[in-house]
């Protein structure tokens, strides 16, 4: 969908809400290093594998794979400490940074997949300030494509999900956001190959600029110097 034609930017928002990985920052490099250790002591195909790692919660991604006599809660947690080990390259994405210091505090959140210890590890890394209200994978029972995520980030801002826009990269993530009713907004700045949405889609957000309304909400515009 062209960005500048969506109605995305025609309405307002009380809070914007975030994934982490491939959204804000880019930490592909980092999580590919460790799964493909983890793949190849498992015996999987490591190619075919790390295409379905990204947007899920590690022990989502473990029993998926069905794999007998692993323990996904065992595994998940060897995951998570390479992970909290290894955070070389994990960098914000273009214009991320400053595009949240804009925002009200108490107005975003950040809704991930990853512990809530890895979060704020990348988010050191990639120089982003932690967000007041932040919602990771020990907050919920069932990870995204579940929309329990986002509708959880929404109640902890005191606002209704269907009134928020939730930023994403990630098919399962793209997935929680529309199972949670709300607009979703694609960004492609780690993306190979082009994904094919019926979103709007950024490629960073150096061109995207939030505005708060008289009214306290919050609303976008785009290319405006």
């Amino acid at each position: 969908m062209s960005i500048r034609g969506s109605a995305i930017f025609t309405r307002r928002y009380r809070a914007f809400l975030f994934d982490m990985d491939g959204t804000l920052l880019n930490s592909i490099a980092a999580a590919e290093r460790v799964w493909s250790i983890w793949a190849e002591r498992h015996g999987l195909d490591v190619t075919a594998f790390l295409t379905t790692i990204h947007g899920a919660r590690a022990i989502d991604t473990i029993t998926r794979q069905a794999l007998p006599g692993v323990d996904p809660e065992v595994e998940a947690q060897w995951i998570t400490e390479a992970e909290l080990n290894d955070v070389e390259g994990v960098i914000a994405i273009p214009g991320a940074v400053a595009f949240l210091n804009s925002l009200p505090g108490d107005q975003w959140a950040l809704v991930t997949s990853a512990p809530k210890e890895l979060a704020l590890r990348r988010l050191r890394a990639a120089g982003i300030a932690p967000p007041a209200v932040l919602v990771t994978a020990e907050d919920v029972a069932v990870g995204k494509p579940d929309p329990a995520c986002y509708v959880l980030g929404a109640q902890r801002l005191g606002v209704s999900v269907q009134d928020c826009l939730v930023f994403e990269d990630a098919t399962v993530g793209i997935r929680a956001g529309e199972a949670a009713g709300t607009d979703v907004m694609v960004v492609t700045a780690t993306h190979l190959e082009p994904m094919v949405t019926s979103h709007p889609s950024i490629d960073g957000y150096e061109q995207l600029q939030a505005r708060r309304a008289a009214d306290g909400l919050l609303y976008l515009l785009y290319g405006v110097g």
